[in-house]
């Protein structure tokens, strides 16, 4: 599913003009982008949270070269889904496979 058709099923099922939708869903994708830029976590009840992750500094390897690289010490963004969410998908995905 593309952000398109996200778009397409939120405003066919709640009426909601695609413009004010798209709207909607770009404002949130840049405040979750922008909080965790800042370092904060984002919690939304029943689905999950999203949080800068901290990966410590370490030593690579640069395969073609044979040389060791350093990596420095940074952050990426990561999810963790809620309990309520994980236990829906497991329900669900086992109906779809059986």
């Amino acid at each position: 599913m593309r952000k398109q058709d996200l778009i397409n099923q939120i405003a066919d099922r709640t009426g909601i003009p695609k413009v004010d939708v798209l709207v909607t869903l770009e404002t949130m994708f840049k405040e979750v982008k922008e909080n965790i830029t800042k370092g904060e976590s984002i919690y939304i009840r029943g689905f999950g949270s999203f949080y800068p992750k901290r990966r410590a500094a370490k030593i690579g390897r640069n395969i073609k070269k044979n040389i060791a690289v350093n990596i420095p010490e940074h952050y990426i963004p990561a999810f963790k889904p809620a309990k309520e969410f994980i236990t829906e998908v497991k329900a669900n995905c086992k109906e779809q496979v059986s």
